[in-house]
């Protein structure tokens, strides 16, 4: 596990188990959010995100945290591990209401209202890109050779950082 994805809805948790799954294994993290959105809330042109990323890519390890639908296939192509967080939308709707007025490593402002395009957004994940998401990591386990791990739970989270950890230290 040197080149892992965490992908999955908005307030699901993705970034805090990134970071989690950092600190266990001394892997690089990066967010798409950071690299994509701007202090003053513009974002970078699709060139230089997409430059950026590909410069991500060929690096021998890291995490790469966020959806980005649009270069999940390139994404998939470089990456051993998937964690697609496949949790239900009521936690993830209360996932994003927790973090509001809370700074984050993962955005480059804090977000001070629950907008409602975003609400709407965590709302038809389920039906609009979820099925798109596991239909690419459907591929990428036939013929990427990617190993996916779908993750229902925050207890499913746990076990799975644990089991890293341990892991980790027995190879030591």
């Amino acid at each position: 596990m040197k080149r892992v994805l965490v992908i999955g809805c908005p307030g699901a948790g993705k970034s805090t188990f990134a970071r989690r799954l950092r600190d266990v294994t001394g892997l690089p993290l990066y967010y798409l959010d950071m690299m994509w959105h701007k202090p003053d809330r513009t974002t970078v042109t699709r060139e230089q995100f997409d430059s950026w990323l590909q410069s991500i890519l060929k690096r021998d390890a890291w995490i790469i945290d966020g959806n980005y639908a649009r270069t999940l296939p390139q994404r998939l192509e470089y990456c051993d591990t998937v964690f697609f967080l496949d949790f239900p939308t009521d936690i993830c709707v209360a996932g994003a209401e927790q973090r509001i007025g809370v700074k984050r490593e993962d955005m480059p402002w804090v977000e001070h209202e629950f907008e409602e395009e975003f609400r709407q957004y965590i709302a038809e994940f389920p039906t609009r890109q979820r099925p798109q998401m596991l239909c690419m990591l459907e591929h990428a386990t036939s013929c990427l050779d990617v190993r996916v791990h779908v993750l229902h739970s925050r207890t499913e989270l746990k076990t799975v950082l644990g089991d890293i950890r341990t892991n980790v230290e027995q190879s030591l």
